[in-house]
């Protein structure tokens, strides 16, 4: 049976564990919001129903859990009657029920230090709203057998009553309400762009979507046509500010890109999107004669906004004060010294390029080859600490090689080296590593890796910066190495504008030069000459990206303003064909009528959220996220279609 209770035992009948579709009171106050000032107030509470104990047959303790925290329920003999306590304890758990009852205080020891930590609720009455399966999938408070990530993406409206993904949920509005007054606040206007859009050859792979719009034409068949998803705003935003209506923009924007499944990286994500008009090229000014401010480019605009929300956001969200100055390295340093254009500064484990220090005839060979030689050390000295144990743990990565220092002045390493051997031809010559030694801080019982590489950096990782992220990742997890959660934040500049395709671009580039970001990035002043002149892989870009603790959270850049230039990039060093220009035809007519110089960023707000929240899966910070396959166990997509459905799109099925 399906009870209403009353102190005094009063019951109406209807059948058992019904859902409740009748009159009920409003609540009086959340779960999370009862204190010490409420105490001997009567109060009418709503949540789902979480058994804590019995104590003896005439006395239960309850949970009652909201969105906002939860309340401890006593139900006790001496205020309600036996079949309210009956009927309470039989309720199946995670059933939705409305509580009336008077608040007291709990007994010091029993104190919490949480929302209504303090205080419980005598229940005088309760009417159960709507019941739960007995056969519920899992238990979202059972936190100690936490069901598998699939099943609860499968059942996520479950998942998401975790006190941990509701957190999560309210941490990202509040820092999506603090983005949105931090930008109006200097001058910003929120402006929302299209996300149906035509597909354009701008680096990522789309998601395209069929059409019953049909062309103007009544010659020959239907064909069938497609919209393509914004894989980011990018365009409309540049045609907002050349229009002169937006002299700021931004929007938390919708993206969708048809990559391939990765950890940290969803086929629809959300973006904090920002234009300016009159963003500046070159260095930025200074009043000090003897600044020696690394950022070399323009953008400085940009940058000053970004690091203003960013300080804000640490400041509100963490109670932390930001340097009032982000670091900058240039890509060649952060390549060079770490192996990464996302490097992280917590631990000091640098690579040496130890060319230079080589004697002959090995460096003649590498100059010949267009590449250096770089080692990664660990040593005695105390920073190098850590990663001793670990550093017999690591799998080795391609190219590189293991080699062991067994006297501190033994320079066998360098000669027993089969990439040095393979460098010299074979050659018997015999190299002296003495002074690499002394310089590298070698002792007996040190390691060397070491590995070779372009003279001129591509991509995001040397071998050697993949074996330092190694190295840390197991000594983190030997407890050798224990990295702070204090944020330092880099900005990354000066990236190559264009680099010989990755495999995510290939299928667009088809062997040709493609940009490094996107092909709207404007080159270094310096480097223009260089560009016209066919030397491409010098051109650098003004390109910046935004990096903390060795993850990217966001990147930008100051854009191509010059209608001829982004034509030149367009036809001579991206090499693309009549049609894939035509497709940009509309910006680069809008830049022929007088664009103003400008440039723009980009946060990648989910994986913002992740470091905010301190999770290491950005699912952990979406509400209905995919997997990393990009599959939606919940919604079922994606799904096929039937032949009928296909049909009204002009599209049919391969047999």
């Amino acid at each position: 049976m399906r009870y209403e209770f009353n102190a005094v035992g009063e019951t109406q009948e209807s059948p058992r564990w019904q859902a409740h579709s009748a009159p009920f009171p409003r609540r009086t106050h959340t779960c999370g919001a009862l204190t010490a000032e409420d105490v001997d107030r009567t109060v009418v509470l709503t949540g789902w129903l979480v058994p804590k104990g019995r104590v003896s047959k005439k006395l239960s303790f309850f949970g009652l859990r909201d969105s906002y925290g939860t309340t401890q329920l006593v139900a006790d003999a001496r205020s309600c009657s036996p079949e309210l306590l009956a009927a309470m304890r039989d309720v199946p758990e995670e059933s939705t029920v409305l509580v009336e009852g008077l608040v007291r205080q709990r007994p010091e020891s029993q104190r919490r230090d949480n929302p209504a930590g303090h205080v419980e609720v005598i229940v005088k009455s309760f009417t159960l709203l709507n019941p739960a399966d007995r056969n519920m999938p899992f238990m979202p408070f059972d936190t100690q057998n936490l069901a598998n990530e699939d099943l609860r993406l499968r059942y996520r409206y479950l998942d998401l009553r975790r006190t941990e993904l509701t957190t999560n949920l309210k941490k990202r509005s509040d820092v999506a309400f603090l983005v949105r007054s931090t930008l109006h606040a200097e001058g910003f206007t929120e402006v929302e762009t299209p996300m149906l859009l035509n597909s354009t050859p701008e680096g990522a792979r789309e998601y395209l979507v069929p059409t019953r719009v049909k062309q103007s034409s009544s010659d020959g068949p239907a064909q069938p046509m497609f919209y393509a998803l914004s894989q980011s705003p990018q365009q409309p935003k540049q045609l907002l500010v050349a229009s002169g209506a937006v002299d700021r923009y931004f929007q938390l924007a919708r993206c969708f890109r048809d990559e391939d499944g990765r950890k940290d990286r969803q086929p629809e994500f959300t973006q904090v999107d920002l234009e300016m008009a009159w963003v500046s090229w070159g260095r930025p000014p200074s009043n000090d004669a003897t600044s020696q401010d690394p950022w070399r480019i323009g953008g400085h605009e940009v940058r000053e906004v970004v690091e203003t929300v960013i300080r804000r956001i640490w400041r509100k969200t963490e109670g932390i004060e930001l340097e009032s100055r982000f670091r900058v390295m240039t890509y060649d340093e952060a390549m060079g010294k770490y192996g990464s254009d996302k490097p992280d500064l917590r631990f000091r484990l640098e690579i040496q390029d130890i060319t230079p220090r080589l004697r002959e005839p090995i460096r003649s060979a590498l100059e010949a080859r267009g590449e250096i030689v770089e080692v990664l050390s660990v040593t005695a000295h105390p920073d190098h600490a850590p990663f001793h144990r670990s550093s017999r743990e690591v799998e080795l990565p391609p190219g590189v090689e293991r080699l062991e220092v067994k006297s501190g002045v033994d320079s066998n390493w360098l000669n027993q080296s089969q990439t040095i051997r393979r460098i010299l031809s074979g050659s018997d010559h015999v190299l002296d590593a003495s002074d690499l030694n002394a310089s590298l801080g070698l002792t007996s019982g040190g390691s060397v890796w070491l590995a070779t590489r372009s003279r001129r950096p591509e991509g995001g990782w040397t071998p050697l910066g993949r074996l330092r992220i190694a190295l840390s990742e197991a000594a983190q997890r030997s407890g050798d190495l224990v990295l702070s959660d204090d944020p330092k934040f880099l900005w990354v500049t000066e990236f190559p504008l264009f680099t010989r395709a990755d495999e995510d671009k290939e299928f667009l580039a088809h062997g040709r030069w493609s940009s490094s970001h996107h092909p709207f990035t404007a080159p270094m002043y310096e480097d223009i000459e260089k560009m016209y002149a066919g030397c491409i892989e010098e051109v650098r870009g003004q390109h910046y990206d935004l990096v903390l603790n060795g993850v990217e959270i966001g990147g930008g850049s100051v854009r191509v303003h010059d209608a001829a230039m982004q034509e030149y990039i367009f036809k001579y060093v991206l090499q693309l064909d009549k049609k894939e220009r035509i497709s940009f035809n509309h910006l680069l007519h809008a830049l022929r009528c007088g664009a103003p110089p400008h440039g723009g960023f980009a946060f990648g707000f989910d994986r913002l959220m992740a470091i905010l929240c301190r999770t290491s899966s950005i699912r952990d910070v979406i509400a209905f996220p995919k997997t990393a396959a990009g599959t939606d166990l919940l919604f079922k997509s994606p799904s096929p279609s039937t032949a009928e459905v296909l049909a009204q799109y002009a599209l049919r099925r391969h047999s």
